[in-house]
């Protein structure tokens, strides 16, 4: 399993666990439109990295926002794998 497959197992366990658990847990129950606020948050902060900071900033940024991405996927009840998917489809293309 690659890391990003056991990251997104591990998001999928945490839905409906209690808030107070973990921050994956809070995320789901605070719903959809906080979580697609904290895609665009982590968006602009890959940015502001992208435009001034060093490598190191974009790569923590940018795990930031993936991580956030795939809480999303997971509550509307996409995998990861459903994106691996589209990426090879465009890939093949």
């Amino acid at each position: 399993m690659t890391t990003l497959e056991t990251l997104f197992t591990t998001i999928e366990s945490r839905r409906g666990s209690a808030p107070d658990v973990s921050y994956t847990a809070r995320l789901f129950s605070l719903g959809e439109n906080e979580i697609c606020k904290k895609i665009g948050e982590e968006a602009v902060e890959v940015i502001v990295a992208a435009k001034g900071e060093t490598d190191d900033r974009i790569v923590y940024e940018m795990a930031d926002l993936v991580y956030h991405s795939m809480v999303l996927l997971a509550s509307r009840g996409l995998a990861w794998s459903d994106v691996e998917a589209e990426l090879a489809r465009r890939f093949r293309q």
